[in-house]
C-alpha cells in the first residue's frame, strides 16, 4: 500500500509539473497574465481567484507582489495598492487554511553607487530594439521612465525582463484606448526575450480568463507587429447584459456558439459570437419579439432582404413566418427575446441551417 501511495504521489507531482506543457507560456506566466489583467481592470474578486490559482500552481508571493508593485507605473497607485491588499488577504487565508504559500526570494539589493539612470537607459534601449528613446517633450517623464521604471523597478531581479513584459502586455490589454502603448510593448516583449509563440498564445488565454474585449485588443496589436490578415471584431460588455451559459440545449440548431441568460419577466438574453446564427425556423401560434441590446447582427425573413440589427432595433416576428437571426461576421451580438400573443398549441419548428452562401452575401 505504501508503494502504491508513493507511486500515486509521484504521478500527481508529474501532472502538476507538466500542466500547461503544451503551451509556450510557462505556468507562472499564465498566472501573471490573469493577475495583471484583473489588476488593470480593478476587479478585485477576479484578482483574488487569479492569485489563488497562481499561488496554488507555484507562483511565489514575492513574484506576485513584484508584479502588482510594478503595475503602479502603468495603472496607477490606487489599483496597485488595492491589488496588493487583495494579495495580503489571499496569503493570510491560505496560510491559515494550511494551503500552499511559497514566499519566494526577494530581489537582491542594488550595488553601491548604483546608477539607476544609466541602467534604466540601457534597459529602455534594449526594450526599444536597440534604438535609444528620448521623450524630449516632457523631460521629467523621460527621466521617470529611465531612472525609476526601467532603472529602479526593472532592476529588481525577482522577476525577469521577459516576465515583466508579459505582465505589462497583459495589463495594457485590459486598458481601453491604449493601443499604441500595447503595440510598443508587444515589440518590447519580443526584445526582452518573450517568444513569438508565447505572445500568440496570450489572446486565447485572456479570452478564457478575462474577456473577449481584452483578447481582441491584443490580437489587433499582434497583427500590427506580426502582419497578416486581421479583421477587427466588435465586442460587447458582458457586465451590462450577461453572457449567460453555453446554449447547449439548442446547440444543434445553431451554426457557431451561442449563450443564454434567463431574465426577469419571461425574457431571455441570447448572445451570439461572431458569425453565429440560428437555423431557419418558424414560431407557430405566437409572435417573437427581438430587442438588440449590444453588438451588431442580422434578421432575415424567407424571400426578403436581411435587416441589420444594432442596439435599439426592435423586431416583432409574426407567427408562421420563416426566418433566422444571428451575429454579423465581425461582431458579437446580443438580443433580448420573448413571445407575445401566445395561443394554445404554440410551438417552434426548427428547419435547415443558414448556408455559408446565404450568410456570406451579408456585409
Amino acid at each position: 500500500m505504501q508503494k502504491i501511495a508513493i507511486m500515486l504521489a509521484a504521478i500527481f507531482m508529474m501532472t502538476l509539473q507538466t500542466k500547461g506543457q503544451n503551451m509556450a507560456l510557462t505556468t507562472k506566466r499564465q498566472a501573471l497574465v490573469a493577475i495583471a489583467a484583473y489588476e488593470a481592470k480593478g476587479e478585485i474578486d477576479g484578482l483574488k481567484v487569479a492569485l489563488d490559482e497562481g499561488l496554488e500552481q507555484g507562483l511565489t508571493v514575492s513574484e506576485a507582489k513584484e508584479a502588482l508593485s510594478q503595475l503602479y507605473a502603468y495603472t496607477g497607485f490606487p489599483r496597485s495598492l488595492n491589488a496588493l491588499g487583495a494579495l495580503q488577504q489571499v496569503v493570510k487565508r491560505r496560510t491559515e487554511a494550511g494551503l500552499r504559500v511559497d514566499e519566494g526570494r526577494e530581489a537582491d539589493p542594488m550595488p553601491k553607487k548604483y546608477d539607476a539612470l544609466k541602467q534604466g537607459t540601457e534597459v529602455q534601449t534594449r526594450l526599444c530594439g536597440g534604438q535609444p528613446f528620448t521623450y524630449s517633450f516632457a523631460s521629467q517623464t523621460d527621466y521617470y521612465l529611465k531612472a525609476h521604471l526601467f532603472g529602479d523597478i526593472f532592476a529588481r531581479n525577482n522577476l525577469t525582463f521577459a516576465d515583466r513584459e508579459v505582465v505589462t502586455v497583459s495589463a495594457i490589454s485590459a486598458l481601453p484606448g491604449c493601443e499604441p502603448q500595447l503595440q510598443a510593448h508587444v515589440s518590447g516583449a519580443r526584445n526582452m526575450g518573450v517568444s513569438d509563440e508565447a505572445l500568440k498564445e496570450l489572446p486565447a488565454l485572456l479570452e478564457r480568463k478575462i474577456g473577449a474585449a481584452e483578447a481582441e485588443r491584443l490580437r489587433g496589436a499582434l497583427a500590427a507587429i506580426f502582419g497578416g490578415n486581421y479583421v477587427p471584431v466588435q465586442t460587447v460588455d458582458f457586465s451590462v447584459w450577461p453572457k449567460g451559459e453555453p446554449n447547449t440545449a439548442y446547440a444543434q440548431y445553431f451554426t457557431g456558439n451561442s449563450y443564454l441568460a434567463q431574465m426577469e419577466g419571461g425574457m431571455a438574453n441570447v448572445t451570439f459570437e461572431p458569425r453565429c446564427r440560428n437555423n431557419w425556423h418558424i414560431h407557430h401560434k405566437q409572435v417573437q419579439v427581438l430587442i438588440c441590446v449590444a453588438g451588431r447582427g442580422w434578421y432575415q425573413e424567407w424571400g426578403k432582404e436581411a435587416v441589420a440589427m444594432t442596439p435599439g432595433t426592435v423586431i416583432a416576428i409574426p407567427a408562421e413566418v420563416k426566418h433566422w437571426h444571428g451575429a454579423a461576421r465581425d461582431s458579437w451580438f446580443q438580443h433580448l427575446t420573448y413571445h407575445r400573443d401566445v395561443k394554445e398549441g404554440a410551438s417552434n419548428e426548427w428547419l435547415e441551417p443558414v448556408t455559408d452562401d446565404v450568410y456570406g452575401r451579408l456585409e
